[in-house]
């Protein structure tokens, strides 16, 4: 009893910590386009930090604006490739600039913790990255407003959902480039046009593979969440290595609160009741962020980012993660899975339906769930 009481009490200390982190993180933020004034009661709110993302955006934003996400949060970590400005230019988006470091920000956490902290207090608020686009059960007839009704009428303060790893088959120097409004197949466009061409493009188009087994989970006490890693980067990259694996377990969905506070990327939150999204006992919906990493343009960026060393704790273990996607790999396998929707997720256990089947979302409340 005392050692539970112990650790709970450090926990507290420590989101006390992580608040005042993003306290003192408003300092490094600019504001380029500041249209907070502009959020209502009510409205379903998306926050990111990007950093030379400009071919995803436009696909990024359209997506979430189906879905009904009502205004855009970014901080844009110094972007170079425009990117900035054609936010800055969205009437739907607030844009903050900051040119410190990444990784002393807790890879970008304590920016978006203060932002949170600020204008997402009682508002549904989604956390993605520019490269992962959420899906649902039901997404396409019932988007997010629905959904937060039902989890707000089921007493659920979070979504769970899992990363899956999109990619091409052949070189990722060679993937189609994405056209705009493609939502799958082959594009038949010259597979080595630059697909940060036009930023409206859907990547998901360009990739559109995925590993639909190998994916292994474990329970962490300590923040009442579960571990899942697996997928292609595990086979490729580290399979001799899986516990340097990428955690695929993320919290994106939130209704925020001002006590609220991300711990490890969206992946551990605090106060810790809200990771327990993927406890299938509980009978909740979970959705999958599929995971756009792989277009082209992850060569040129993998060579920054070994430089620069901004985005892993421990950034020299991962050194030869960045040399084996600079050989240019091809992901693909015989198992892959070509990807079809949310459905085909579901039925393969990658998402669930959960008590939210059959309360208009379209999914049959005896479809498989959990992640094998």
């Amino acid at each position: 009893m005392w050692s539970g009481a112990w650790q709970a009490y450090r926990l507290r200390l420590k989101r006390r910590r992580l608040l005042w982190r993003a306290l003192r993180a408003r300092h490094a933020l600019t504001p380029i386009a500041d249209r907070s004034r502009a959020i209502r009661r009510g409205d379903i709110l998306a926050f990111a930090t990007v950093r030379n993302e400009s071919a995803r955006l436009g696909a990024f934003l359209d997506h979430y604006r189906r879905l009904g996400v009502a205004h855009f949060l970014f901080v844009d970590n110094d972007s170079t490739d425009g990117g900035a400005e054609h936010l800055a230019a969205q009437p739907d988006v607030s844009v903050w600039r900051s040119g410190a470091s990444y990784r002393a920000a807790r890879f970008g956490m304590d920016w978006i913790n203060w932002l949170l902290m600020r204008h997402g207090a009682g508002h549904w608020c989604l956390t993605v990255d520019a490269d992962e686009l959420l899906v649902y059960p039901g997404h396409d007839s019932q988007p997010l407003p629905a959904l937060t009704a039902w989890l707000d009428g089921a007493g659920v303060p979070a979504m769970a959902a899992l990363m899956l790893d999109l990619y091409p088959r052949g070189a990722l120097s060679r993937a189609a480039s994405p056209h705009r409004g493609n939502s799958g197949g082959d594009s038949g466009a010259d597979p080595s046009a630059d697909p940060s061409a036009d930023p409206g493009a859907d990547p998901v188009a360009a990739l559109g593979w995925f590993d639909a087994w190998g994916y292994d989970w474990c329970y962490l006490p300590r923040h009442r969440a579960i571990s899942i890693r697996g997928g292609v980067r595990q086979r490729v990259f580290f399979a001799d290595r899986p516990e340097l694996a990428p955690h695929l377990h993320k919290t994106p969905l939130v209704r925020w609160r001002r006590s609220y506070a991300y711990l490890s990327s969206t992946h551990v939150l605090l106060p810790r009741q809200l990771n327990v999204g993927f406890d299938a006992r509980l009978e909740r919906p979970t959705g999958v962020l599929l995971h756009t990493k792989f277009l082209p343009e992850i060569l040129a960026k993998s060579a920054e980012d070994r430089l620069r060393r901004e985005h892993f704790t421990h950034a020299e273990r991962y050194d030869d993660y960045y040399r084996d996607i600079l050989d240019d790999p091809d992901l693909w396998s015989p198992e892959a899975q070509r990807y079809e929707g949310w459905r085909q997720l579901a039925q393969l256990g990658l998402m669930q339906g959960g008590r939210w089947a059959g309360a208009g979302s379209g999914v049959e409340s005896g479809a498989q769930t959990g992640v094998t």
